[in-house]
C-alpha cells in the first residue's frame, strides 16, 4: 500500500495482559491514496519497535507499507479512537512481518501530496461556527463536525 500520511497519534504504552508486569506499545496513523479512500494503520509491539517506527515518518510523508495484516474493523469501537474511514478494514503492522518505507511524495507521485489538504469528511456534513452559535440549544449533546482553519498562532 502506498499513500500519504494524513494523521498520526503519539506512542502510548499499556499493561500487557499476557505478560503481567510488562507493557505493550502502540500508535496509529492514517494514510490516503486517493481523494475518496484512506485507511487507519495500527502498530503494536515492543517499545523499541513502536517508537522507532513512529519516529521514522511524520504527517505529510509518503509511505509504502509492505505485508500488513488486513483486519475488519469494529466500527463502533475503532472509531472512538481513530478517524472514521470509508473502508471497513484497518491495517495492522507487526514487527516480524511488516515494513514501512518512507520517501518523498515528489519521488512517488506528486498527486499524493495534493491529498494532504483534502478534508476527510463529506463537505455537506460540517457546521459553521455561525450555525453552532445560532442553533446552540438544539445541537446540545450532539457530536458535530466543524471545519476550521488556523489564522495565526501566537
Amino acid at each position: 500500500v502506498i499513500g500519504v500520511v494524513i494523521g498520526k497519534t503519539d506512542v502510548r504504552g499499556f499493561p500487557d495482559r499476557k505478560n503481567i508486569g510488562s507493557e505493550r506499545y502502540t500508535f496509529s496513523f492514517t494514510i490516503r491514496d486517493s481523494p475518496a479512500y484512506f485507511i487507519n494503520v495500527n502498530s503494536w509491539g515492543r517499545e523499541e519497535y513502536v517508537r522507532s517506527l513512529s519516529e521514522s515518518f511524520r504527517v505529510g510523508d509518503c509511505v509504502t507499507i509492505e505485508n500488513p495484516l488486513v483486519q475488519s474493523k469494529e466500527a463502533e469501537r475503532e472509531e472512538k479512537f481513530n478517524p472514521v474511514t470509508p473502508s471497513c478494514y484497518k491495517l495492522l503492522l507487526s514487527e516480524n512481518h511488516s515494513v514501512v518505507k518512507t520517501s518523498s511524495c515528489y519521488e512517488m507521485d506528486t498527486k499524493l501530496l495534493s491529498l494532504l489538504h483534502l478534508p476527510v469528511k463529506d463537505p455537506q456534513d460540517y457546521y459553521s461556527l455561525g450555525d453552532i452559535i445560532a442553533n446552540g440549544q438544539s445541537l446540545d449533546g450532539r457530536v458535530l463536525n466543524v471545519l476550521a482553519a488556523v489564522m495565526s498562532v501566537s
